[in-house]
Formats: C-alpha cells, sequence, structure tokens
C-alpha cells in the first residue's frame, strides 16, 4: 500500500543564500559540492556536520534555493513528532532532499528504518540527498549497520563552530547584506551580550534593522542597548 505524503508546512528563509553565506572562499569545495547537487554531476549522497551555529542549515537551505518547485529541506528537529515513513513518503521524486538534525532520531528504530528506505528510492530515482548533523557518521548513535554505511558513501564536511571574531564577522556581514552599518564595537557587544547562537544573534539583527530603518538611527552601542532593553 502507498504510504500517505504529509503536507509540511517548511518555508525557506529568504536570507538563507549562498551569497549570504561567510566564508564562501574557505568552505568552497563544500559549496561547490552543494552547488552541484542540482545537476547532473552532483553526489548521490553528501554529508555536512559540525556543532550548533556552524551554518549548516544555512547551506542546506541554500541549495535548496536552487532547486525551486523540485527540492525539500526537512529540519528533523522540529519535524521529530511525524510518523518518520510518512514523512518521507514520496519525496524521492525530487530532485533533492536536504535533511537537517539527523542527530535528532539518530538511534530511534523507526527514524532509521525510513531513512534506509529512503536511501533506496532516493537512489532508485536519482534523487540527491544532503544530511546535516551535529557529529560526522561515525559518532552519529546510529544502531542500524546498513544506514550507518550509507551515510557515509559520499562526501563528508565539517564545519567548524565560529569563535567571538568569526561571529562578529558573520554579524557585520549580514548586516551589509541588509544595507546596514555595523561598528566594530557594536558587533562586539552584541557577540558579548545577546544570546549566542547564531540562529538568535539573525533575529537580533532582524529587530534592529527594522527598528533603525523606522526610526532613521544608525547602529550604535546606545540605541541597541534601548531596542534590546540590555
Amino acid at each position: 500500500m502507498p504510504v500517505r505524503q504529509l503536507a509540511l508546512n517548511v518555508r525557506l528563509r529568504d536570507d538563507a543564500t549562498f551569497v549570504s553565506f561567510l566564508g564562501a572562499g574557505v568552505h568552497e569545495p563544500l559549496l561547490a559540492a552543494l552547488q552541484a547537487q542540482c545537476m547532473a554531476d552532483g553526489e548521490p549522497t553528501l554529508y555536512v556536520f559540525g556543532p550548533a551555529g556552524s551554518g549548516k542549515s544555512h547551506l542546506l537551505q541554500a541549495a535548496c534555493h536552487l532547486c525551486p518547485g523540485s527540492s525539500s529541506y526537512l529540519p528533523l528537529a522540529d519535524l521529530c513528532a511525524l510518523p518518520a515513513a510518512e514523512l518521507f513518503g514520496g519525496l524521492e521524486g525530487q530532485r533533492l532532499l536536504c535533511i537537517d538534525d539527523l542527530d535528532r532520531v539518530a538511534g530511534q528504530p523507526e527514524w532509521e528504518e525510513a531513512l534506509f528506505h529512503l536511501f533506496n528510492r532516493a537512489r532508485d530515482n536519482r534523487c540527491r540527498l544532503v544530511f546535516a548533523a551535529n557529529n560526522s557518521p561515525r559518532q552519529l548513535p546510529v544502531v542500524l549497520a546498513d544506514l550507518r554505511s550509507r551515510l557515509g558513501w559520499g562526501p563528508v564536511f565539517q564545519l567548524p563552530a565560529p569563535d567571538d571574531a568569526a561571529m562578529q564577522a558573520i554579524l557585520q556581514f549580514r548586516a551589509r547584506c541588509r544595507g546596514l552599518d555595523m561598528p566594530v564595537e557594536v558587533s562586539r557587544f552584541l557577540v558579548s551580550r545577546a544570546p549566542r547562537d547564531m540562529a538568535s544573534l539573525m533575529l537580533v539583527l532582524e529587530t534592529l534593522d527594522t527598528r533603525s530603518l523606522a526610526d532613521q538611527r544608525a547602529l550604535t552601542v546606545p540605541f541597541v542597548k534601548g531596542v534590546l532593553g540590555l
């Protein structure tokens, strides 16, 4: 009996593109591999790992932006309460599947079996797979041996955790992408006082962008303190 496919309310972030990813030169092999996933020379599978804030989700969504209408981004941290077989049902008909937060379901038999069958269906249908997790395939607590071997079939890339200097540079870069001038002292203040995970920092930047435009104010430390209540 065919498996019912779920209707998912997952949207890509408009700003999650390869152009807005700082450090493109350092990670050129990874970016080239991701950009090739929607082409004939793409890898059947590709695996990206690194700690939270390293840019995995950004890059997976950027890859999906290159395949509009024929790709899906699946953040398992948000979808792990759904039935695994139904979540993956029928998706192998697309050109690209980007599956994020793989570590959230590793070790769960229902999910591991569903992922194993998805691998096989995707291979038969020439659907490219990209996985992201906090750990490498060898470190992931996967019980199903056949699934573990498949996760390491293709290229594996590691993203490092950004240090304070890198986080400041990312904030300034993303501010410039929005047409904002963020002085060094403002980026330093935000990294030291705002939530340190990159997703929260991007939300802070969005708030500052909105208020700066509405109030016609430049980004200064006093202005940021007032907006954020710090």
